[in-house]
């Protein structure tokens, strides 16, 4: 009877210690920190695609910490071809936004905002027929709306803007706003340089970069906050000199607007090629005029002669180099750009380009163009063969592009031997696509209200592990003593 009792007191004393290592020394303890998501729509002039991103609710200095988690491609061609069938246009969208209603978490896909900004494909749209580029963002937008996201609109973005936000963009995914210790904290960089910007799209190309000096226009002039610093950067995009519209002028000016006689030499297509093609496949844009009288459906025929110096004076010719007198603050067009400095990531098709001549990451400017002569002195059955899986019309255009790449970069802004070897052509920045949209959603979580973790009341380790012992310990106790009862019961009862 002694030992029972014995066991039962020392049961209770030990639960009595189990609670009160419960109930003292209780801290507060965050809870793990959850993440907000966003989408981007990014609707160029060849194609659309769709972005999805997250970030921390908690953010650093008022910016979240941006990742991107997928990116789905939209099939067919970008949203300003569904001019003449809108609807069309918003339907096209409807796998990626599935794809994003199966990605995103379904409690945090109401708060989750969505976003559609249209480049130079709409922007060309937009002035050509004003009526028919609003039904087309009408029609996105009804489509998009259908979906349990926090729809933030669909409109045209400036070219300013997509140049702007494509800096933004590569100075966050190389860490020059903020980077990452070994502490695995985040601290921002001691020094202050930023790296510039060059995107060459379908229809338009821009250049963003800090310059040494004061912008002296501020129309060209953009300022964010990110991470608590404030930057001011000199920003243009030329519409119509994209790569697809470039092309166009070239075509155009080989055709002479008082006669018009077949088959027409093109210097920079290669030796041997033929292209079919009407006047009004060459002059349906904006960017581009006819000034002849045959009729828009007149077969055109250009036969590839594969001659580099003519190239080179045939791309010149779709520059307006005189504009800028004796101004050296001037590019082409009368465009006012300060003298550039740093270093630069040029993407886009200036790295698809640069990539198929074998040019990328970097390479002197005397070894880019030598690669390009080379290139262009190929006849059409030496390229196929070389290149048996690129697109024909793609392979087709690379010399002119090559050369229209290195007069844009040489001769309008100015890059000489020197500050060319300060360009990389990349297509990624630490593993993640370059573009506007991941420097628009950078931006955007500026205004985007951050969420404190929660907290709870909680035990450090020892606290919690000496408890648990001790619980245990008297839970042991608790069943000896019963097991010493069930005993001397059965031996009363046996007397």
């Amino acid at each position: 009877m002694g030992g029972k009792k014995w066991l039962v007191g020392a049961a209770m004393l030990s639960a009595v210690i189990a609670l009160v290592l419960l109930l003292v020394n209780l801290t507060w303890v965050s809870l793990p920190v959850g993440y907000k998501y966003g989408l981007v729509f990014d609707a160029g002039s060849t194609h659309t695609a769709l972005f999805l991103y997250k970030w921390q609710e908690d953010k650093q200095n008022s910016t979240g910490l941006v990742t991107q988690v997928m990116v789905c491609d939209v099939k067919g061609p970008g949203i300003s071809s569904y001019a003449t069938n809108p609807p069309a246009a918003g339907q096209s969208l409807k796998v990626c936004l599935d794809t994003a209603v199966a990605t995103v978490p379904q409690e945090k896909q109401r708060e989750a905002p969505v976003y559609l900004g249209a480049t130079a494909g709409m922007r060309l749209l937009n002035i050509t027929s004003p009526s028919q580029s609003d039904q087309v963002l009408a029609e996105v937008a009804k489509f998009i709306q259908l979906y349990p996201f926090d729809f933030r609109g669909a409109r045209i973005i400036s070219g300013d803007e997509e140049g702007a936000y494509g800096w933004v963009t590569i100075n966050y995914l190389l860490q020059s706003f903020i980077k990452c210790t070994f502490e695995g904290k985040w601290k921002l960089p001691t020094s202050a340089k930023t790296l510039g910007a060059m995107d060459l799209g379908g229809a338009s190309t821009q250049l963003t970069f800090t310059p040494a000096v004061a912008i002296k226009d501020k129309n060209y002039e953009s300022n964010f906050t990110l991470y608590g610093n404030k930057y001011n950067v000199y920003t243009h995009s030329y519409l119509c000199y994209g790569k697809e519209q470039a092309m166009k002028k070239v075509q155009a000016n080989l055709i002479q607007p008082s006669s018009l006689s077949n088959p027409i030499d093109h210097p920079c297509y290669p030796t041997d090629y033929q292209l079919n093609i009407t006047l009004g496949a060459i002059f349906n844009s904006p960017c581009v005029s006819y000034l002849g009288s045959a009729n828009l459906n007149t077969l055109v025929i250009f036969t590839g002669t594969g001659n580099a110096r003519k190239c080179q004076e045939i791309i010149r010719g779709i520059f307006n180099f005189q504009a800028c007198g004796l101004n050296a603050d001037c590019t082409f067009d009368g465009v006012y750009q300060p003298p550039i400095s740093g270093s630069f990531f040029a993407f886009s098709a200036f790295f698809y380009t640069f990539d198929i001549l074998k040019l990328t990451p970097k390479a002197s400017l005397n070894v880019t163009l030598d690669t390009i002569s080379k290139f262009c002195q190929k006849t059409w059955a030496q390229l196929k063969a070389e290149y048996p899986t690129e697109k024909e019309d793609r392979l087709r255009d690379y010399c002119t592009l090559g050369y229209y790449i290195t007069t844009l970069l040489v001769d309008g802004y100015k890059f000489n031997g020197t500050s060319w070897d300060n360009i990389q052509f990349q297509k990624t920045a630490d593993y993640m696509d370059i573009g506007w949209t991941l420097g628009y959603m950078l931006n955007l979580t500026n205004l985007i209200p951050s969420t404190s973790p929660g907290l709870v009341r909680g035990h450090g380790p020892g606290e919690w592990t000496a408890s648990v012992i001790f619980t245990v310990f008297a839970v042991f106790l608790c069943l000896l003593a019963l097991s010493v009862q069930c005993l001397e019961s059965r031996q009363m009862s046996s007397e």
